[in-house]
């Protein structure tokens, strides 16, 4: 039950490589290249189908902000240079976090009419990075990406509601390496904004030569701590200086017209948090020394509150760079954590201190005790809750009513309680305890609503009682729903259930009594649009269309889908969604090639591992980023079979990893042979991330499959030694789980073909470059078969055109050669 905000209604963020071949037959030299590759035009085409906008809903829910997706962007954007510091990547063109996706046009959508209006005023050649609403709703304001030769900046620009019109809001650049560089003040007169400072040099030039070694140092004596692996650390003090550079910022006031009003000096803010009331701020600012082990969220910190002048008037904590944690997923860092402004009240800070260290390993009964404080801090702390589990936050309503949830991943425990925060010392009541991995009894999500404030707040309704927004899964797929709840006698009312032969999933609650919803409806033909349903009318006359955007493929329109279940030979059972091609029949166009592609889930019960999963009445979506994309050239496709991995008590899932994937392989292959819709000799396997991992485990332990295509994997386990996934244990604790895990290590024992796509700059924890690159030698070395497509410019999810669709040439090349027209 984590509390959700109604669609977040303020606020909306909007090559050929070188086949690769030395001593293997039948590959090309490696080093050749003849630019990047394009699929057959079917893939082509759902490439470049036409993508949905997105919606901002208003804070009153009577207007939508339509934002334009544009198509993909081209190598040249994705190739722009890139500072890499302390685990961020920027554009030093506009001193911003680096990003490809923006919107290319705004409309205005009339709710209640179902009318759209241009937005007139907008800057040419339109990037929206960020959008947000006033709280009054009378004016949008946006970031727009402007390029000019080889500069660029972050421009603010404000939208009048009434007038639908633009223009621009601020003369300076906004300053976006750690955030979107604006937000609203609570009373909709301006807003706060992050300017580079005035008089900002320029980068300040890397050393002409060194002037000795880069030092780290470990003491003895010290705690054991989970040291992840993470990508684009500072390595220097030349990076220290850059990465200062880009994210010290100016704090101003802007008004609506264009005045802005300097807070303070420049200063290194992670972050800045304006209260409710309007009177104060919360700000974060980075302290030194940094690091080169950790990113920049692990950085020292300097919590403080400080008036709209910016005069400290509280310095909250000053908290030690972190290198690492406890062991374990329960981990957190010792002192204060996950502070913030209250919603309902003026200016009172809330935040949690682990009473255990932050070591789940420590016995004890309090895990975390949750604090309040107001401004102007002379009252001490006031306890709100004390919590056997982690804090993992709260729901604002009023001074009586307040859902606070707690979590433990080692159980998947979940508890949601009922506090007071006007009166602490009132015991908290009991409104929910279960797993959060069984999706069957989920009650769902708190539905939330901005205040005058902008801030979130719960919808509560007549006798204490408040809206629930679920999935709704069943045995027979997710059927979303919204429930009222009152909260003092746990009665519900079920207010909305869809129902077959639809999947409709509510967006937004648009009136206070829930009773006027607005939703997306789809069907397996028809793609997901906007409705406003009226429950307080007859069944048959609640819906009215808001939106009719198209069949992005309709050439697909007609492909067959199926929910299937089946079990694994343990009991557990398993659930997939299997596509067939357009006029496909079984019966009379016998076995097709198969692509199963999929990404396997840890669970504490084998219970939850048996739920279903999807919904049979959901749009058959063809993207070119999953398996669908491949129906366009006559193959079947088994997308997304349940690959669990279970570890009931207090066994680890990981310790029987191999037995239990290669179950669920032979599972969903024994599946699709019974139905007759594929045959043992043309099945290929495919997955991206963790699923790479999966594909290279069932090549190098199963015969399972023809091929398998492996996609920003990893594949050396003792390159992550800390723990991945879920597993929490170091290599050190657990070496052979670790050396088990690792196809790299059986890599000889790889007889089927496999194609592994990475992007050169995957700055994902843990998937290196590196790692597909040393897979790919060890086969070789060995003599399998195998083919190593590195993206250029491309981070763990490929973004340009030209690489998107190269990775399809790539993929429908391998099929067709490895599993199509492959022989028994």
């Amino acid at each position: 039950m984590t509390p959700r905000i109604e669609r977040m209604p303020m606020t909306s963020s909007l090559p050929l490589l070188p086949p690769t071949l030395g001593l293997m037959a039948a590959s090309p030299q490696a080093g050749a290249s003849s630019g990047y590759q394009l699929p057959p035009a079917a893939l082509q085409a759902i490439v470049d189908a036409p993508r949905a906008p997105a919606l901002s809903l208003s804070p009153r829910r009577n207007l939508g902000l339509l934002v334009e997706t544009p198509p993909l962007p081209g190598i040249v954007e994705v190739a722009q240079p890139e500072l890499k510091l302390a685990g961020l990547r920027l554009n030093p063109r506009t001193g911003a976090g680096s990003r490809f996706s923006f919107g290319a046009n705004l409309m205005l959508l009339d709710v209640d009419s179902g009318k759209e209006t241009q937005i007139r005023g907008l800057p040419r050649a339109l990037r929206v990075a960020d959008l947000s609403w006033s709280p009054d709703q009378r004016y949008v304001a946006f970031s727009h990406v402007a390029y000019l030769g080889e500069q660029g900046s972050v421009e603010l620009w404000l939208v009048d509601v009434a007038a639908r019109s633009a223009r621009k809001a601020l003369g300076q650049t906004l300053s976006c390496a750690l955030g979107r560089g604006f937000s609203w003040l609570p009373d909709s007169s301006g807003m706060l904004v992050q300017i580079r400072p005035a008089g900002l040099s320029k980068p300040p030039a890397a050393s002409a030569a060194p002037t000795g070694p880069n030092l780290q140092d470990s003491q003895p004596g010290g705690s054991l701590r989970q040291l992840r692996t993470y990508q684009d650390l500072l390595k220097n003090e030349d990076d220290a200086r850059l990465f200062e550079h880009y994210v010290t910022v100016q704090l101003a006031q802007l008004d609506l017209h264009g005045r802005t009003r300097p807070i303070g000096r420049p200063e290194l803010y992670s972050r800045v948090a304006v209260a409710p009331g309007g009177q104060y701020l919360l700000t974060e600012t980075i302290t030194r020394p940094y690091s080169y082990l950790v990113p920049v969220s692990n950085f020292g910190r300097r919590i403080e509150v400080r008036s709209m002048e910016a005069r400290v008037l509280q310095t909250v904590a000053e908290l030690p760079l972190l290198e690492g944690l406890p062991p374990g997923n329960d981990a957190v860092p010792a002192g204060v954590r996950q502070i913030g402004w209250r919603a309902d009240a003026p200016a009172t800070l809330v935040w949690a201190e682990a009473q255990d260290g932050g070591d789940p390993a420590v016995e004890t009964e309090v895990r975390d005790i949750v604090y309040a404080r107001a401004v102007p801090f002379d009252q001490a702390p006031v306890v709100l809750a004390k919590l056997a589990a982690r804090y993992s936050g709260i729901a604002w309503g009023r001074g009586d009513l307040a859902l606070l949830v707690e979590r433990w991943h080692k159980t998947r425990a979940v508890r949601q309680w009922r506090i007071a925060p006007d009166k602490p010392e009132r015991a908290a009541q009991l409104v929910y305890s279960g797993s959060y991995e069984d999706r069957y009894s989920s009650p769902g999500s708190p539905v939330m609503r901005v205040d005058s404030t902008g801030y979130p707040r719960l919808l509560i309704g007549p006798g204490d009682s408040i809206l629930l927004d679920g999935a709704g899964a069943t045995p027979e797929g997710e059927r979303p729903f919204i429930d009222r709840l009152y909260i003092d006698s746990g009665r519900k009312e079920r207010l909305f259930q869809s129902a077959a032969p639809y999947y409709e999933n509510v967006m937004a609650v648009l009136s206070e009594d829930g009773s006027r919803l607005l939703t997306t409806r789809e069907t397996p033909t028809e793609r997901p649009n906007y409705f406003v349903r009226e429950l307080s009318q007859p069944a048959a006359s609640q819906l009215r269309a808001l939106t009719n955007f198209p069949h992005p493929t309709p050439q697909l329109k007609e492909v067959r889908k199926e929910q299937i279940r089946y079990q694994r030979a343990d009991g557990v059972e398993l659930t997939a969604t299997l596509l067939l091609p357009p006029g496909y029949e079984v019966h009379s166009d016998g076995p097709l090639p198969l692509l199963m592609w999929a990404y396997p889930q840890e669970f504490k019960s084998a219970s939850a591992a048996s739920q279903t999963t999807g919904s049979p009445y959901q749009f058959n979506a063809v993207s070119y980023w999953g398996p669908a994309a491949f129906l366009a050239m006559g193959y079947a496709v088994l997308d997304n079979p349940s690959f669990p991995i279970v570890g009931q008590g207090e066994v680890e899932p990981n310790d029987s990893y191999l037995p239990q994937l290669i179950a669920s392989a032979e599972a969903a292959v024994d599946e699709v042979l019974r139905r007759g819709v594929a045959e043992r000799h043309r099945i290929a396997i495919g997955g991206h991330s963790y699923g790479a991992f999966m594909v290279a485990n069932l090549l190098a332990h199963t015969r399972l499959f023809r091929a398998g295509v492996a996609r920003s994997g990893a594949y050396n386990r003792t390159l992550t030694p800390f723990g991945f996934q879920f597993e929490e244990r170091q290599f050190w604790q657990a070496q052979q789980v670790y050396q088990a895990m690792s196809p790299f290590n059986h890599a000889d024992k790889i007889r089927d073909a496999l194609l592994l796509i990475h992007g050169e700059q995957d700055g994902n924890s843990g998937t290196f470059p590196l790692q597909s690159e040393r897979m790919f030698q060890a086969i070789k070395g060995l003599g399998g078969t195998a083919r190593l497509v590195m993206l250029p410019n491309e981070a763990h999810a490929y973004r340009a055109r030209e690489s998107i669709l190269h990775m399809l040439y790539e993929t429908h090349r391998w099929l067709d050669q490895h599993v199509k027209n492959a022989q028994p």
